[in-house]
C-alpha cells in the first residue's frame, strides 16, 4: 500500500468514526476556538503526497462553466490584478488552528466581478495541478475574507504549502483551501470534491463541525 493509499484509508477511517466530534454548538463570536481544535504555532503540511513544483511561468488559472466571462490568467495577469492583504486563522479538520496568518493575493470578490456568474449559478467545483478538487458554495466563496493567496507572512507561498497561488477561505475547514489551483468551475449544481467523494462534508464548517457527512 503507497503512502497515498493509507493517507486515504485514514482520512475515510476518521470519517467513518467521527474523528474530532465533540457536538459542541458555540457562535464564532462567543470564542475563537471551534469546537475540538487545538491551537499550533506550526504550520503542518497536508497533501496528497504529490507537491508540483511549479514555477510562477508555468502557473496559471481559468474560471469557466456558468459565468458570462470566462478567463485565463497567466502570473502576469493574475499579478496586475487588485491585490489585496488579509490576516486570518486557519482551522484544519484534522483538529489543528492556526491564528493570524497573512495573506496577500487576489480577492474572490474581484474574481467574480470579472468573470460574472450567471444568476443561476450556485456552486464552484476548485480544481488544483496534483488532481485535488473540492467544492464550494458559491456564497461562501463570494465572502470578503476569501482571497487567491500568493503571499504568506510576507513572503511567496512556499511550494508545499500550495505555492504559487492556492484559494484561502477562512471561514470553512482548510481542505476547502486548494491548494496548487489551477481551475474553478462554476455550476448551477453541487459536485463533490476528492475528500466530499470520501465521507467528508460538503461545506465543511467549523463552527457547526462540519467535519464528515
Amino acid at each position: 500500500m503507497t503512502d497515498k493509499d493509507k493517507l486515504i484509508a485514514a482520512k475515510e477511517k476518521w470519517a467513518r468514526e467521527g474523528r474530532g466530534l465533540t457536538g459542541e454548538k458555540t457562535a464564532p463570536a462567543a470564542r475563537r476556538l471551534p469546537p475540538g481544535q487545538r491551537e499550533t504555532f506550526d504550520f503542518p503540511v497536508l497533501d496528497l503526497g504529490d507537491q508540483p513544483n511549479l514555477a510562477t511561468r508555468d502557473w496559471s488559472l481559468s474560471v469557466g462553466g456558468m459565468v458570462e466571462n470566462p478567463i485565463r490568467w497567466d502570473w502576469a495577469a493574475f499579478m496586475a490584478q487588485p491585490q489585496t492583504e488579509l490576516i486570518s486563522d486557519i482551522h484544519c479538520v484534522t483538529t489543528w488552528s492556526r491564528y493570524d496568518n497573512t495573506w496577500a493575493g487576489v480577492s474572490a470578490r474581484h474574481l467574480l466581478a470579472a468573470v460574472r456568474p450567471r444568476k443561476e449559478a450556485r456552486f464552484l467545483l476548485l480544481r488544483s495541478f496534483d488532481g485535488y478538487t473540492t467544492n464550494i458554495p458559491l456564497a461562501r466563496f463570494a465572502d470578503d475574507d476569501v482571497l487567491l493567496a500568493h503571499s504568506w507572512q510576507g513572503q511567496p507561498l512556499p511550494r508545499e504549502h500550495g505555492g504559487p497561488v492556492r484559494a484561502v477561505i477562512p471561514k470553512l475547514y482548510f481542505w476547502k483551501s486548494a491548494k496548487w489551483l489551477r481551475h474553478i468551475t462554476v455550476s448551477d449544481h453541487d459536485t463533490p470534491g476528492y475528500w466530499e467523494l470520501r465521507g467528508y462534508h460538503g461545506e465543511g464548517d467549523p463552527w457547526k463541525e462540519e467535519r464528515y457527512t
